[in-house]
């Protein structure tokens, strides 16, 4: 979200503002730096202590952020509240903690720190490195993670080493890394990923072998005491798995090339991790390496011991497309036959069959699918057959096509075509209206509740406004009102007006809460839209009268 800071009042949601200005003049940001040219970082404090950046460029806020929690929304207070400390000048507001020179310009932090670095000599900052390296962890373990590339002695274990002391300082004597640690994790770690971008580049393949998986061990491991709401330890896996995927696409070593195949058919065989999409990950690595026809069986070997419903049928397909390329036709179609319930190899099967024409084969495939998962597997069956529907397609057979599109249409919440519009393109003028009310008389539930949305999709699409209508009156909600609102305003505006009126009554009277509130005042603005303003102004003078106590619902609707 970009931010004009000539009219950012216009742009963020006063509720937002309203709260970062009223921290602004509580005091809150207790420091606020420039970084460098039009980069921004500022203290503020809150609940806790929040770091807000801001990056600006010819007068407008092109990125920003924060490390609070908050995600309902694109910008939260303490950015806001950054952002009037900003312009205290521009908008002449008075903070009660500082006072900013409007002539004599500080100077920023990068500015000041490129001077220190020339004035201090390479032996002050040898010892500044050094001592506080004894006796700051996370100080000591940023400097390895940047600069122990340049170390003579590296190995996975190196690697895995410094990662792990990252960890386990961010974990404390507690032992769980929380979300307001995961920042310093994410800071720290993230110059080994860096590192092993530029080793790759430089064809220094050993070393992204060392930090890809000994990331990959550290991170694995860090999700059983560590806080991933934010997804930083998943990130730095899916970096290793990707890091390792560019490295096999490389020209190797053959030691390299045989010790990278290694690491990944022990890490499988020892279940380092297990559980994880990247067990399985592991044998796609690993593929990329083989060079003989005795690697490939290791691989397939390996894939033999998967458990797990989901994990085996993966693992199952994978087999299959081993097999495809280097085994002989015959081992192919034996496996194919042994585990044709598997989904994943029916399908391929059947679009192989279908795209040869070998419509036989598809409707054998497709049937004998619908019996297999017809019990256990209910949203397979349509997928089978939708298979059956384009067979009938390609052959034109009519009642095929009628009798599987309506079944489809009639029972599919994940339609592969649309089978309403299949049907009236199939059937003929005379016999469709006809069709269509055999339809509603069978889906038409026989409890109380006659609202289904496939007869509500019917009435829409033959422009029924009348019997949508009554289906409403019928069935009447808020939720329900507004999904038709767009259908019935036309014909039926006063009615829809009415409606929303008895039901705005009723949810106000059974309801309490700002959230509820601004929910009834919404409805009463769908009111408004609709022509129903005398009314609206009606029950807004009725809920004062009647709600005089409720001071948050007094709030909202002097906002309708």
């Amino acid at each position: 979200m970009q931010i004009p800071l000539n009219e950012f009042e216009q742009v963020i949601d006063e509720k937002i503002l309203k709260r970062g200005l009223t921290y602004f003049k509580g005091g809150a940001i207790t420091d606020f730096s420039e970084i460098s040219t039009g980069e921004y970082e500022a203290i503020v404090s809150g609940t806790e202590e929040y770091t807000v950046q801001l990056e600006v460029s010819n007068n407008t806020i092109v990125a920003h952020n924060c490390d609070c929690p908050y995600d309902m929304g694109p910008i939260c207070k303490h950015v806001v509240a950054a952002i009037f400390y900003l312009q205290q000048n521009e908008l002449e507001l008075n903070h009660p903690n500082f006072t900013i020179p409007k002539k004599k310009k500080t100077k920023s932090i990068s500015q000041q720190v490129k001077e220190l670095l020339r004035a201090i000599s390479h032996e002050e900052l040898i010892e500044f490195v050094q001592k506080n390296s004894n006796k700051d962890k996370k100080f000591r373990n940023y400097f390895l993670a940047s600069f122990g590339h340049l170390s003579q002695n590296q190995s996975k274990e190196f690697y895995q080493k410094q990662i792990h002391s990252i960890l386990q300082t961010a974990a404390g004597r507690d032992g769980w890394i929380d979300w307001s640690d995961m920042k310093y994790v994410v800071n720290t770690t993230e110059p080994f990923i860096e590192n092993a971008e530029k080793y790759l580049t430089n064809n220094n393949f050993e070393n992204v072998f060392y930090i890809s998986t000994a990331l990959l061990e550290e991170m694995t491991e860090a999700f059983q005491y560590g806080d991933d709401s934010n997804g930083d330890l998943g990130y730095f896996v899916e970096s290793a798995m990707e890091l390792l995927s560019k490295l096999v696409q490389k020209k190797l070593p053959a030691t390299l090339k045989q010790e990278i195949f290694e690491y990944c058919i022990s890490s499988f065989n020892q279940k380092l991790f297990e559980g994880w999409g990247w067990h399985l990950g592991m044998l796609h690595i690993a593929c990329e390496l083989i060079e003989k026809e005795s690697d490939a069986d290791i691989i397939l070997d390996c894939l033999d011991t998967v458990d797990g419903n989901y994990e085996r049928e993966l693992a199952q397909s994978f087999k299959l497309d081993l097999l495809r390329e280097f085994k002989d036709k015959q081992v192919v179609e034996r496996y194919i036959n042994k585990h044709i319930s598997n989904s994943s190899i029916r399908m391929k099967e059947i679009e192989k069959a279908f795209k040869s024409k070998n419509f036989e084969k598809v409707l054998q495939l497709s049937k004998d699918g619908i019996k297999c998962d017809e019990k256990d597997k209910p949203g397979l069956v349509k997928v089978w057959y939708n298979w059956l529907l384009k067979v009938a397609q390609s052959q034109k057979d009519t009642p095929k096509i009628i009798e599987f599109s309506r079944f489809l249409f009639i029972d599919n919440f994940h339609p592969e075509q649309d089978y309403y519009q299949i049907l009236k393109d199939t059937i003929e003028d005379e016999k469709w209206y006809p069709f269509l009310e055999e339809i509603i008389k069978e889906i038409t539930p026989k409890q109380r509740w006659t609202y289904t949305e496939l007869i509500r999709k019917i009435y829409i699409k033959e422009e029924w406004w009348e019997r949508l209508f009554l289906m409403l009156k019928q069935n009447i909600s808020l939720e329900n009102i507004e999904q038709n609102e767009s259908y019935l305003s036309k014909d039926y505006s006063s009615e829809l007006i009415e409606l929303y009126s008895e039901r705005i009554i009723n949810y106000v009277e059974k309801y309490i809460g700002r959230n509820h509130y601004q929910t009834a005042c919404r409805y009463l603005r769908r009111m408004k839209k609709l022509g129903g303003g005398k009314q609206v102004k009606d029950l807004i003078e009725m809920f004062r009268k009647q709600y005089p106590q409720r001071k948050a619902l007094m709030d909202e609707l002097s906002r309708v």
